[in-house]
């Protein structure tokens, strides 16, 4: 799994963690399946998922922000961009 990937399916462990449905299925597809970028997953995605993910990545983004995480920042946003 690549490093984009591994951001993202860190940030849908935390909210599967809340046990938000689409962020459980999300993480676990994310397991399963041996997508080779975030270009082949969001491709994969249904219009319900793409707008959890599109809402989940806007916090998380805004949350690595607060943190200065800029490295986090540039994962996640290689999916959102995906996403638009």
């Amino acid at each position: 799994m690549n490093q984009t990937l591994a951001y993202l399916r860190e940030a849908l462990a935390n909210y599967a963690d809340r046990h938000h449905a689409v962020a459980i299925h999300l993480y676990k597809k994310l397991r399963s399946k041996p997508y080779k970028n975030e270009e082949q997953f969001v491709r994969d995605l249904s219009q319900k998922e793409a707008a959890f993910l599109d809402r989940m990545l806007r916090q998380e983004m805004k949350y690595a922000k607060e943190e200065q995480d800029d490295v986090r920042i540039h994962h996640l946003n290689e999916i959102y961009e995906q996403l638009i």
